[in-house]
C-alpha cells in the first residue's frame, strides 16, 4: 500500500508548465492587444527612465523628495518588465505556455515589488507630511541617512516578504489542472491549482500580507489626514494652493495604486466577475506604472523645468 501510494504521489508530480490563458476568449484583437500593451511598455519605460535620469543630472532634483521619486520609478520600470514583455510574446506568438520555474520567478519578482511600492509610497508621504506639518525642522529630520534608510527598508520589506512565501511555494506539488485563468501568475490562482496542504501558506501570506498592504497604507492615511489638516489651517488661499501642490501628484499615485489593488483583492471571486477582475489586475500592473511618470511630470514645476532644459 505505501508503494501505490508513493507511485501515485510520484505521478502527481508531472505537471513541469502552466497555461496562462490570458485574453484567450478575444481571439479575434490580439494583434489590437498586443500593438496597445507595446505602446504601453515603450511609454512606461521611456518615461519612468527619463525621470531616473532627470533625478540623477540635475542639481535641483537632489532631494529626499526626487530621491524616492527616482526608486519609485526604477521600481516602476522592473515591475513592468516582470509582466509585459512574456504577455506581448504571447501575444504574438499563441504560445501560452509557462514552466513552474517560470512562474515561480515571474510571482517572486511581481510579489516583491508590489509589496516595496506598498512601503516606498508610505515613505513618500512620510516626507510630504514632515515637509508641510513640520516645514521648519524638515532639513534636519529627513537627512540623507533617513532617506537611505526608508528607501533601503521598503526594498528589504519588501523581497524579504517574498522570499518567505516562495520558500513555502517551493513545497508545493501541482497535480493538475495546469490552466491559470490569468495574464500573469499571480498568487491565488496558483495556489488553486496545488494538490498539497495549502493551509499553511494561507496562514503565513494573510500575516504577510496584512503587514505588506494595510499597514503602510494606514500610515500612508494618517500622512494625509495630517497634512490635509495643516493645510485647511493656512490662511491664506495662495498658500494652500502651494502646500497642495507639493503632494497632489503623490496623492494621485496613491489613490489610483491603492484603488486598483483593493478593488481587484477585495472583489468577490465569482465567474461573473473574472474578466472585471482582469480589467483591474491590467489597472494596477500595467496602467499605474506608465501613468506615474505622466502624473509627476505634468503636475511637477521642478520636472517640467528640468526637462526643459535637457530638451533646451
Amino acid at each position: 500500500m505505501h508503494l501505490i501510494g508513493k507511485a501515485e504521489e510520484d505521478n502527481r508530480t508531472v505537471i513541469t508548465e502552466f497555461i496562462l490563458l490570458g485574453f484567450r476568449n478575444l481571439p479575434e484583437l490580439q494583434i489590437l492587444l498586443f500593438l496597445v500593451f507595446l505602446v504601453i511598455y515603450i511609454v512606461t519605460m521611456s518615461g519612468n527612465i527619463l525621470i531616473i535620469a532627470l533625478v540623477v543630472a540635475d542639481q535641483h532634483l537632489h532631494t529626499p523628495m526626487y530621491f524616492f521619486l527616482g526608486n519609485l520609478s526604477f521600481l516602476e520600470t522592473c515591475y513592468t518588465s516582470t509582466i509585459l514583455p512574456r504577455m506581448l510574446a504571447r501575444l504574438l506568438t499563441g504560445d501560452r505556455t509557462i514552466s513552474v520555474s517560470g512562474c515561480f520567478a515571474q510571482l517572486s519578482c511581481f510579489g516583491s515589488l508590489a509589496a516595496t511600492e506598498c512601503y516606498l509610497l508610505a515613505a513618500m508621504s512620510y516626507d510630504r507630511y514632515l515637509a508641510i506639518c513640520k516645514p521648519l525642522r524638515y532639513a534636519a529630520l529627513m537627512n540623507g541617512r533617513l532617506c537611505l534608510q526608508l528607501t533601503a527598508g521598503s526594498w528589504i520589506s519588501g523581497f524579504l516578504s517574498c522570499v518567505i512565501i516562495m520558500c513555502f511555494m517551493s513545497q508545493l506539488t501541482f497535480c493538475g489542472p495546469n490552466e491559470i485563468d490569468h495574464f500573469f501568475c499571480d498568487f491565488s490562482p496558483m495556489l488553486k491549482l496545488s494538490c498539497s496542504d495549502t493551509s499553511m501558506i494561507t496562514l503565513v501570506s494573510f500575516i504577510l500580507a496584512s503587514l505588506d498592504s494595510p499597514c503602510p497604507f494606514l500610515l500612508t492615511v494618517t500622512s494625509y489626514v495630517c497634512i490635509i489638516a495643516t493645510i485647511l489651517r493656512i490662511p491664506s488661499t495662495t498658500g494652500r494652493k502651494k502646500a497642495f501642490s507639493t503632494c497632489s501628484s503623490h496623492l494621485i499615485v496613491v489613490t489610483v495604486f491603492y484603488g486598483t489593488l483593493m478593488t481587484v483583492y477585495l472583489l468577490p471571486k465569482t465567474n461573473t466577475l473574472k474578466a472585471l477582475n482582469k480589467v483591474f489586475s491590467v489597472f494596477y500592473t500595467v496602467l499605474t506604472p506608465m501613468l506615474n511618470p505622466l502624473i509627476y511630470s505634468l503636475r511637477n514645476k521642478a520636472v517640467k523645468e528640468a526637462l526643459r532644459k535637457v530638451i533646451s
